[in-house]
Parts: structure tokens; sequence; C-alpha cells
């Protein structure tokens, strides 16, 4: 008998682990403004919501079809800039709550998936190099904006849901890096951004069934280019390419390398004294396996400044 007969249900379950971890991976998120800079003693607290619907593409030699996700992730996060060293430094934390669904044929027989719990931590320390020096609100509103280099860390941690007796979690229950650089130009009311890193991955030593899952890294690249009306009111085309990430259990890989590009539109637009809204919508315009999805999201963000704002 045909090992695909035995276990349909883990062969969906297993695509439907991988999608949920490249939904949520910041890998394929399209940020602009991330290396753009703020004054120190700058607090930003946000919630924001994203919603992706698509087919998932396979191994072909799977007997997997007709395969259809929707992932929803509530997020809230924290940022707040500082000087650092006579430069602007930010740290942020997220914490994401994920609720998914999974329907695709296994030889024929419909199958459906449901996972909802917390996703896992996400920390970012960024600093920028050149362009940027650590400036209080007032001096920040009197300079000339400048181009600036940036780098940054991101750590996903392993808090979310987890349970080695389960083939499909939220968590990944390993700890994912990574370093970036990031350049930021304005021009005038236009902006040009890009930004370059790579996702390094440690191994889940606990993965389903007593096994070993371990992943290569995932590069990352991303273009940005915007028009801002006034302050806090623009709008950017964004591009993102993402490559490698290839898992294997046990020693043996497994046919799920990535190769995929991303494009969308980011709005931002002021609500009030310190409020902040943001609409950004993204497609897939290359996708070689993993999710071909369409993504909205929709955030609010509220920013206040300290009342004495000291570089450390």
């Amino acid at each position: 008998m045909s090992r695909y007969l035995i276990y349909p249900a883990m062969l969906l379950a297993g695509v439907f682990g991988f999608l949920l971890h490249a939904g949520m991976a910041s890998a394929q998120e399209l940020e602009p403004r991330t290396y753009s800079a703020s004054p120190i003693g700058t607090n930003f607290i946000d919630v924001g919501y994203t919603r992706l619907t698509g087919d998932v593409l396979t191994d072909p030699s799977l007997p997997i079809t007709n395969v259809e996700a929707t992932i929803n992730t509530y997020a809230l996060s924290y940022v707040r800039s500082f000087g650092l060293a006579g430069h602007s430094a930010s740290l942020a934390v997220g914490l994401p709550y994920v609720d998914g669904n999974l329907r695709g044929s296994v030889i024929d027989a419909p199958t459906e998936l449901h996972r909802s719990g917390m996703g896992d931590m996400r920390m970012r320390f960024g600093f920028n190099l050149i362009g940027s020096p650590a400036l209080t609100p007032e001096e920040f509103a009197r300079r000339t904006p400048t181009a600036s280099l940036g780098v940054s860390l991101t750590i996903a941690a392993p808090t979310g849901q987890y349970s080695p007796d389960r083939l499909v979690n939220i968590s990944t229950h390993r700890w994912a890096f990574k370093p970036e650089i990031g350049i930021s130009k304005p021009m005038g009311k236009w902006f040009l951004e890009a930004s370059a890193g790579v996702y390094f991955f440690t191994t889940n030593h606990d993965f389903y069934g007593g096994n070993v899952r371990s992943q290569d890294p995932l590069a990352t690249v991303q273009l940005h280019g915007g028009y801002t009306f006034h302050p806090g009111f623009w709008i950017a085309g964004d591009v993102g390419y993402v490559d490698g990430g290839g898992s294997s259990v046990n020693g043996v890989s497994k046919a799920d390398r990535q190769s995929n590009a991303r494009y969308g539109l980011t709005l931002s637009a002021p609500l009030g004294r310190g409020w902040q809204a943001k609409l950004a919508l993204s497609n897939g315009l290359v996708t070689r396996i993993g999710g071909d999805y369409k993504s909205i999201t929709f955030a609010v963000q509220y920013r206040w400044f300290d009342r004495r704002s000291n570089g450390i």
C-alpha cells in the first residue's frame, strides 16, 4: 500500500506548517521606512492585523492538489528610539496571535486543518551608522534630511504555542536571527530605500515524532520607493525577494527551498495628534514553493515623546 494512502492528513499538515511559518516570517513582509530617521526619545505602540489568502504551491511529486490557505495574524508591538554613541538607534518587540485554515485534496480526498494560538515573539535592534545623528524632537524638526545607512538584528524567540505531539504548530520551536543592512535616501518629497539580510535558524531537536528539523539560511532583499505628501502622509511601492531556507528532517532534505518574489503598495496617513494608520497590500510576483498569497495589513499606531530625550 502506498505511504500516501496511510498519511494523507500528515502530508497536508506538513504543507500547512510550512505556510504558517512562511506567513508569519518577516522575510515575507514588505516594510518601507524601516531605516528612516526618528528623533530620540520617541515611543510607538502599534496594533495590526494581517490577512493572507491564496494557493499553496507544493512539491509536484506529492499527491496534494487544490491547496488553499487563509491565515489571520493579530500583532501588538512596541518601538523606542534612543541615542547611542552619537547616533540614533531603536529597540522593538512584537507579539503575534495567529489563526489559520488550510484546505486541499490528498489522493482526491478533501482535507482541512485549523490552528490558532500565540506566535513567536520578535525583537529588533536597529542602529544608524551614517546620516542619522541622535537628535531631540526639536532638533529633528529643524534638520535637513540626508541619506542614512543602518544595520539591524532581528531575533525570533520560540515563545509561541508548540507541542511535539502535533505535526502542525504555530511556533517553530527554534531561534531565528536576521542581521540586515539598509539605506534610506530622501529626494525632496520622494524617497528610496533598500535593504538586504539573511535569516539564520537554530535546530528544532523536538520536532514531531522525536525527529530533528533544521533549515538552511534564507536571504532577503527589499526595495521601496515612495512619495511624502506631508509629514506622516506618504505612499510607497514595494518589491521583495527571498531565496533559500530549504529544510531537512534527520538530515534528509525536503523539496521546499524558496525562491519567491512579492510586490505591494503601502499607504500611511495621520489620524490626529500622535495617531497614525497604515494600509498595506501585497501579492505574489514569482512563487516557486510555498504560499502564493494575497496579503492585506491594517495597523494603527500611537506615538509619544519622552519629556527629556537624552542619549546614552
